[in-house]
């Protein structure tokens, strides 16, 4: 449940096993406490499903005194046990590669050059080598996200995607095989980081879906592909919390009229906050997923919302 929460070049990281309610309230105090931007926090329930796994990961080395009086008042003695260890980049990659499996959600199957063998005739194969931008399709939000995908297009076929935050790109490559879009009308996709933007370009080639997707570098929707109002069937937004509510308007200004917003990086007490923000920009909840404690949610524009599942 690492990838898509780190910062894309995480340069230390502070481990700390204790229990469901300090894993929780750590969580909510470092993600508080430290900029989203450069740090990443989350909480994990372990494989005896009573110990808690609190990681953050930190783009730079913190002050680890600073850290240990700021958790003690929630853990206690605990603290001091907790362990600071620095990333060494190669084995950041390395790790991701061993711990890419093919991961499945309807007919979509992202998968590493490793494990073309598991590929089905019929599948939407998408191939991802890990890399220093986040995403291979494991984490919670993003194969909700693909299954979100995968529900509305059994609805229909949209004609214009928006994935903002792309990291590798394996929603909007999702989005393209799944509907070879014309040139006129590619899929669009963004992310701030330049080293995502990259990776997604690589990854896009190496997938064949270049004629299919345009890139851009930017925050949310500031670049001229993106900021088109009412003109997206389908945008997904798999970030934070924070972040989605600072771009609620933005984001709800380019949804298409009846169209969809996919959200996702979001543990269950962010959704009552995100589902009121983002009801105040006329998106209403039409389904809610929840993957090892991250929810995803589709929310729709016009007409009335239908009973969520």
């Amino acid at each position: 449940m690492l990838e898509g929460l780190p910062p894309h070049r995480p340069t230390h990281v502070l481990r700390l096993l204790t229990d469901e309610r300090s894993a929780r309230a750590m969580t909510d105090l470092l993600g508080e406490m430290f900029d989203p931007t450069e740090t990443a926090v989350a909480a994990f329930e372990d494989a005896d499903g009573v110990t808690w796994r609190l990681e953050a990961y930190f783009a730079d080395a913190p002050d680890e005194g600073m850290v240990r009086d700021l958790i003690r008042p929630v853990v206690g003695d605990e603290a001091d046990a907790a362990s600071f260890q620095t990333i060494d980049q190669q084995d950041w990659v390395r790790a991701s590669l061993e711990g890419l499996k093919p991961v499945r959600a309807g007919r979509f199957l992202v998968h590493g050059a490793h494990d073309r063998e598991h590929v089905r005739v019929n599948d939407l194969a998408i191939e991802i080598e890990a890399a220093l931008a986040f995403g291979t399709g494991h984490h919670g939000t993003t194969l909700g996200c693909l299954r979100a995908l995968a529900e509305v297009l059994k609805r229909g076929r949209p004609a214009r995607v928006l994935d903002v935050g792309t990291g590798t790109g394996i929603l909007a490559f999702a989005a393209a095989r799944a509907l070879r879009p014309p040139a006129r009308a590619p899929v669009i996709a963004g992310d701030l980081d330049p080293v995502a933007v990259l990776t997604a370009r690589a990854n896009a080639r190496l997938n064949g879906l270049g004629p299919n997707l345009r890139l851009y570098r930017g925050p949310g929707v500031e670049h001229p592909l993106a900021r088109r109002p009412r003109r997206f069937d389908v945008v997904f937004a798999n970030i934070l919390a924070r972040p989605l509510k600072r771009l609620a308007p933005s984001l709800a200004a380019v949804v298409a009229e009846g169209g969809t917003l996919v959200l996702s990086g979001l543990i269950e007490r962010d959704v009552p906050g995100i589902l009121s923000t983002y009801g105040h920009q006329g998106l209403r909840l039409a389904r809610k997923g929840v993957i090892e404690g991250w929810a995803t949610l589709v929310l729709r524009r016009g007409g009335a919302a239908p009973r969520p599942r």
